[in-house]
């Protein structure tokens, strides 16, 4: 019972930190938070490709025979896919009558707003989703490590708050920009934190059952981040094409890579 509840304590250390990271940028002015806003999107599409494509793909390849790589790699595109028909969907249940294209009888213009303010629903959406996934499977590894050696345990949730802290002041920033007011975007936050206790949890207690799914859990969470920054998030940079913002953005992408995989490596050397 005394590991339990070191598995929950310190499962819940990364959504507290980032929910105080995200209560900074909700205090912030509005005409600030506007400012800053778009250089957040720009950071959340570095940060989420580099933690699909720097730790979940990796991590889940190393956790199945090599046999079983061109099955997990298909679990990516089907997650890819499938996040694509998700999307379709969230979108139509958006489309009220005589308000998209679908029905016709709008101006291109007001389809054109229709349908991007249904996108930038749908992208935050997602982005619960793919982060409530992710959170979950950061529960059980910090478990795993807990039911290994103890210290290795909060070494683990540690290294996992680090890495969570800049991608949930990026989601927080999308979640704003798909239109969330700021508390329900600071609540869908602190609801997609609490996963990572929940998979804790769940891991403590059958671990043995939820190991060999392991790999198609981070498969699944590296597909929804993928596609979230490519389908949602990058067409959006390109609204501004002027060269100063064009480096801006490029400049905060790679600073969103960078930041994530040096937190990566960092953690990484810390395991025994």
């Amino acid at each position: 019972m005394h590991l339990l509840l070191l598995i929950i304590i310190f499962t819940a250390v990364g959504g507290i930190l980032s929910v105080l990271a995200a209560g900074v940028f909700l205090l912030m002015r509005e005409d600030h938070r506007n400012a800053v806003l778009p250089h957040g999107i720009s950071f959340a599409i570095g940060a989420l490709l580099a933690v699909a494509f720097w730790g979940l793909i990796p991590e889940s390849f190393e956790l199945v025979k090599p046999a079983q790589i061109q099955t997990l790699s298909g679990t990516i595109l089907a997650g890819i896919l499938g996040f694509f028909v998700l999307e379709k969907l969230l979108v139509w249940r958006h489309c009220h009558a005589g308000h998209c294209e679908a029905h016709g009888e709008d101006s291109h213009a007001e389809r054109e707003h229709s349908h991007g303010h249904n996108a930038r629903k749908s992208a935050g959406a997602l982005i619960i989703l793919g982060d409530s996934i992710h959170n979950f499977v950061d529960g059980i590894l910090i478990a795993a490590a807990f039911l290994t050696d103890v210290q290795l345990g909060i070494v683990t949730s540690l290294a996992v708050a680090a890495h969570e802290i800049p991608q949930e002041v990026g989601d927080f920033a999308i979640l704003l920009g798909s239109g969330y007011s700021r508390g329900k975007a600071l609540f869908y936050n602190v609801l997609a934190s609490l996963t990572t206790v929940l998979g804790g949890v769940i891991a403590y207690f059958s671990l043995g059952d939820l190991r060999a799914s392991l790999p198609y859990f981070l498969a699944l969470a590296a597909s929804s981040f993928i596609y979230i920054a490519v389908a949602d998030l990058i067409p959006s940079l390109h609204t501004k094409t002027d060269t100063k913002t064009s480096l801006q953005q490029i400049a905060l992408i790679a600073l969103g890579v960078l930041v994530i995989c040096l937190l990566h490596n960092y953690a990484h050397s810390l395991k025994p």
